[in-house]
């Protein structure tokens, strides 16, 4: 059964992935609205006795901010990614934050492997055969995605982490032992 954080957390992390696959976006808005929840649920738990202080989602969000920090200061990975990774700490808690990451990376390895993958097979393609660049660039879906892109690019990783988190939620004995 799934605790009001996690149903939190599982609502968020389906948000972020269908707008960072369709925009590469990840809005501030529905971060923060995630926190004020979790932050409200964690209070009432509180008050009521049924639960702890909220010390080990502060923790998790604080591990979250500064184990991405510093790869968004690289400029290897978006603010959003950062911020997303922390929310999740905040709703999921810092014990969480390594399988959601060992997910997500796994995925967004073999996302990044099918993308080169089709570059190289569209580079090789037969003239005759029309390559998927050119096919999608004629359909409407095509045409909205790179208007609501506005020229970002780059691996969905905010979608990678929900998706490694919705399978940390839902498997949790496969990733936990």
């Amino acid at each position: 059964m799934l605790t009001p954080l996690h149903a939190i957390a599982l609502i968020i992390s389906l948000l972020v992935a269908a707008s960072d696959m369709y925009a590469r976006r990840v809005p501030n808005r529905w971060l923060l609205a995630a926190l004020l929840l979790g932050a409200m649920v964690l209070a009432v738990d509180w008050a009521r006795g049924t639960g702890g202080a909220p010390w080990s989602a502060l923790l998790g969000l604080l591990v979250g901010l500064l184990a991405f920090l510093p790869l968004y200061a690289f400029r290897w990975m978006g603010a959003g990614d950062v911020k997303f990774f922390a929310t999740l700490g905040f709703l999921l808690g810092a014990r969480a934050l390594l399988p959601v990451w060992m997910v997500g990376s796994l995925l967004a390895g073999a996302y990044a492997v099918l993308v080169l993958a089709s570059r190289v097979w569209q580079r090789h393609a037969a003239p005759a055969w029309p390559t998927a660049a050119t096919w999608l660039a004629s359909a409407p879906l095509a045409r909205r995605i790179a208007a609501a892109r506005q020229g970002r690019q780059g691996l969905p990783y905010a979608a990678c982490l929900a998706a490694g988190a919705v399978i940390t939620l839902y498997l949790p004995n496969l990733l936990h032992g």
